[in-house]
């Protein structure tokens, strides 16, 4: 079966999802492997580059390589191979302001590439994003990252799974503050 942008969009924001955005379910995350694995490696093989060119279109490809893998991949390095490629995505639909012809609750997919990111500038980006948008609640979670990355240049909670050292310094943090 071949999935369409318009599948990816309906299942994200479907009133199931909204609910498990940020959660952790084995179920959710099987759900998501089953129907777009598939759809996530043909992505990521180029095969739907077409998607990049309508807000819509490319809202879906950034939620494939942002979104889907941590659900499909959790707790391997998989989880975190697309980022780039997600943050590429995000950063042309911006410079085509397709962010701005959706709605804020879609916007923020285009965001969190940023806010995933491990730069420094990605960080700032994404906290002028936010910014703009208007929204506190997710402007505190961009905070948050931003203040994580400008004090150890990477998300220490990835270093586990990624075979990453963690400092003496890391591992104090990680005491308080297990991730997101």
């Amino acid at each position: 079966m071949t999935i369409e942008p318009k599948d990816v969009l309906d299942f994200w924001f479907s009133p199931k999802m909204r609910e498990n955005w940020f959660s952790k379910s084995d179920e959710i995350d099987a759900e998501i492997r089953e129907k777009f694995l598939a759809a996530y490696d043909d992505a990521r093989a180029d095969k739907l580059e077409h998607w990049k060119q309508q807000p819509e279109s490319a809202l879906a490809l950034t939620i494939l390589f942002d979104q889907f893998p941590r659900n499909m991949f959790r707790g391997s390095p998989r989880s975190f191979e697309s980022d780039g490629l997600a943050r590429d995505v995000a950063a042309q639909a911006l410079d085509h302001d397709f962010d701005r012809k959706l709605s804020s609750e879609q916007r923020q997919f285009f965001y969190l590439p940023f806010m995933h990111s491990e730069y420094l500038s990605d960080q700032k980006r994404c906290v002028d994003l936010y910014e703009k948008l208007g929204d506190e609640f997710s402007l505190g979670f961009a905070r948050q990252h931003h203040d994580i990355i400008e004090r150890f240049g990477r998300f220490p909670h990835r270093n586990k799974v990624l075979g990453r050292d963690t400092t003496h310094e890391e591992a104090e943090f990680l005491k308080e503050h297990a991730g997101f």
